[in-house]
């Protein structure tokens, strides 16, 4: 690894970046062991992005696959066997392209109900209310959310006023994004033709609270050379770019370069939630430093590769309490592209290593890609799409980690106070018995290129001694803390603790 400079050595003394030994000049770990899962029935070609929710609430979560076509593929988890059950309970088999997937319950009532994002402008995103599990039926046109004029990329399901319900963020990569508020179960465009109505073309937008002030923040991957943004959330409606001053804009970029996504995560647990943008380009890691401030580190970090990245996602594979970062990249020219994926392998929060050879069965994605612990053994899966050209699928690997490290796990899952899944952006930490802090972890608000889920969090654990359990709320009167001491995690092997919010 390159020696830092001083500024970054001044900045980040306690992640001890600035030895003269350092992560990279050791042996490579091993790949991990992982095991293709229905080979036969996910190698269709023209896969684009996956989420997974429990959208029959029988305690397994499930997947969605969009794909080129119009194809929205549901696959219901039967004991770790998937059954397409989507055309059955009215989910489309042709016809628009939707780009994206999200999961979100709009209306709350207790059945997580689906979006689908239009990648053509003339075409009308599609909003699925699920029907007791039993049915989905196209409500977008009544809710007021067909989202026209767009090609969609990230559509996210936040409640970016904190008022308990969800509303909802779609990026577009041809023209302006748009906000809707959630009004009483329709929705009404806010700040159209301002603010975070950005005009810039967007793939990728990631909520979460960065200047802790109890309001979620979106940064904004841009695309076409664009810069990139953080429109900070100012509480009464409004919001503000503050990228610039904070160098998370990354200017500067030709016409062919971008961002493309983006991942938040707390990949040194420091408590401070960092952010990975994939690009065309340079990848970019920024360090929280803690303050409101931001440094990019991902060239000293093993990160900052020149690459045609397109998805990533967090998430510690190998239960050792760090979490690892999975990328989506391709190479070569149109029609022949072929995947260049990666998995950097986080060596105790002082760099990263690279642990995916470019013949490894892992290496198959070019857009989506999520962790998830489909069988909930404790050891996260890989869920990975793969879009070009005729070799195309959508790849599940289990994930092969020995019991006892599987076992080494903690599962947590947030529900506001009537027990819906509406709180994106909620975070979570763990602390051990002398209060030093061990993890944290942020509810999915998009990742993965152009989805969002409604699933766990997952908490790999170097011990399985008893932890305190902290969530942050967002809501109109600030952060709201919520503790649960002496949380045993062995008691919650094979399934999840679930935190209602009080």
């Amino acid at each position: 690894m390159p020696s830092l400079n001083r500024t970054l050595c001044h900045i980040l003394p306690l992640m001890l970046l600035c030895q003269p030994a350092t992560a990279q000049d050791a042996a490579p770990p091993a790949e991990p062991p992982f095991t293709s899962i229905q080979p036969g029935d996910f190698a269709i070609a023209g896969s684009l992005s996956n989420s997974w929710a429990d959208f029959d609430n029988d305690g397994d979560l499930d997947l969605v696959v969009s794909l080129k076509g119009g194809d929205i593929r549901l696959y219901r988890n039967d004991n770790g066997t998937f059954v397409n059950v989507g055309p059955e309970l009215g989910l489309p088999t042709s016809g628009p392209e939707m780009r994206g997937v999200a999961w979100g319950d709009y209306d709350g009532d207790g059945w997580i109900d689906l979006l689908g994002g239009a990648t053509m402008p003339g075409e009308q995103s599609l909003v699925f209310r699920n029907e007791g599990g039993r049915k989905f039926t196209n409500v977008a046109p009544e809710l007021g959310l067909t989202i026209p004029n767009r090609s969609a990329r990230q559509t996210s399901w936040v409640d970016y006023d904190n008022d308990g319900d969800l509303d909802v963020y779609a990026a577009n990569r041809i023209g302006p994004n748009s906000l809707y508020r959630n009004d009483k179960g329709k929705f009404v465009q806010v700040l159209a033709g301002t603010g975070v109505s950005d005009s810039r073309p967007t793939v990728g937008a990631c909520w979460f609270d960065y200047n802790r002030d109890g309001f979620l923040d979106v940064f904004l991957a841009n695309q076409s050379g664009a810069a990139d943004a953080l429109w900070r959330n100012n509480g009464d409606g409004s919001f503000t770019d503050v990228a610039p001053e904070l160098g998370l804009d990354n200017p500067g970029r030709s016409k062919e370069e971008g961002g493309v996504g983006c991942a938040v995560g707390d990949y040194d647990n420091d408590g401070y939630l960092d952010l990975f943008v994939p690009n065309y380009g340079v990848n970019a890691l920024y360090h929280n430093n803690g303050d409101g401030t931001f440094t990019n580190i991902a060239k000293e970090m093993g990160v900052g590769i020149d690459n045609h990245a397109v998805g990533a996602v967090w998430g510690d594979y190998d239960n050792d309490g760090y979490l690892d970062l999975y990328v989506t990249s391709y190479h070569g020219p149109r029609d022949q592209q072929q995947p260049r994926d990666s998995l950097f392998h986080n060596e105790a929060g002082k760099g990263f290593r690279q642990v995916l050879a470019e013949t490894s069965q892992l290496n198959v994605g070019d857009h989506g890609v999520q962790w998830v612990d489909y069988d909930r053994d404790g050891a996260l899966d890989l869920s990975v799409m793969r879009g070009y050209t005729s070799q195309g699928g959508h790849f599940l690997f289990h994930n092969d980690l020995d019991r006892a490290a599987a076992r080494r796990s903690l599962s947590v899952t947030l529900l506001d106070a009537k027990g819906r899944f509406t709180r994106m952006g909620a975070e979570v930490r763990l602390y051990d018995k002398a209060g030093k802090i061990l993890a944290t972890r942020q509810l999915s608000t998009g990742d993965g290129y152009n989805s969002e889920n409604a699933a766990p969090l997952h908490f790999g654990l170097k011990t399985m001694d008893a932890v305190k359990v902290e969530v942050t709320w967002m809501s109109r009167k600030g952060r709201k803390i919520q503790t649960l001491p002496n949380v045993d995690p062995a008691k919650y092997a094979g399934k999840s603790l679930v935190i209602r919010e009080r």
